[in-house]
């Protein structure tokens, strides 16, 4: 079993910045592959970002690239996911996930795991 628990979301101006972090527990985290998806409200739930057990290796949804970054710290057990130049479409809750294993995803039915979420809000 896998716990996870997100934190850093909140309101930010368009063009802002927020850092997501989400803390593993239970298992062993460096095996799994972590991902980013998002919700906003009436939307179906989508990819953001992943992250294989490589930190060299990542995947993101075009909508993102080159604005978000995600990261992982193996001792901390912790995935990160800093957005830059935030958009008014970017404001959903933000979900972290967990994979049993270490291979890049981005489909949400191919993670075992889910947090809780956390808000993103952008003001325009």
């Amino acid at each position: 079993q896998v716990q996870l628990v997100e934190s850093g979301g909140g309101l930010v101006q368009a063009g802002g910045s927020l850092r997501l972090s989400c803390v593993a527990s239970g298992r062993t985290f460096s095996s799994s592959a972590m991902g980013w998806f998002r919700q906003a409200p009436g939307k179906e739930r989508e990819f953001v970002a992943a992250i294989g057990r490589s930190v060299r290796s990542t995947v993101y949804a075009d909508s993102v690239k080159g604005r978000f970054t995600i990261s992982r710290d193996n001792a901390k057990n912790t995935v990160s996911l800093q957005m830059n130049s935030l958009k008014p479409e970017d404001a959903a809750v933000y979900y972290c996930a967990a994979r049993l294993d270490p291979g890049l995803a981005a489909r949400a039915r191919e993670y075992a795991y889910w947090g809780q979420g956390t808000q993103v809000i952008v003001s325009s």
